[in-house]
């Protein structure tokens, strides 16, 4: 299991720009939704389409992020069992 959260948490600068990315893709996605609210319809299955994308690549990003974090925290707790006083 470390070595799949190292694998995800390598880059966490990464992570973070894949996950405002997905916020981005959400963003206009809603703005296509509510487009397609007062104008065509199908400007709202634009904006379903790029809502789910925008929280596939979103998720994506957050568990890089998360992954990064969990890792952090079980190497400093290792570190501290390690120490002797």
């Amino acid at each position: 299991m470390k070595k799949i959260l190292e694998k995800l948490g390598q880059n966490p600068q990464r992570s973070l720009t894949i996950f405002l990315r997905g916020l981005g893709l959400f963003v206009v996605g809603l703005a296509f939704v509510y487009l397609g609210y007062h104008q065509h319809h199908l400007w709202q299955i634009v904006g379903i389409v790029l809502v789910g994308l925008g929280c596939l690549v979103s998720i994506w990003g957050y568990i890089g992020i998360f992954s990064n974090r969990i890792l952090m925290i079980l190497n400093r707790n290792k570190n501290r069992s390690n120490t002797k006083f």
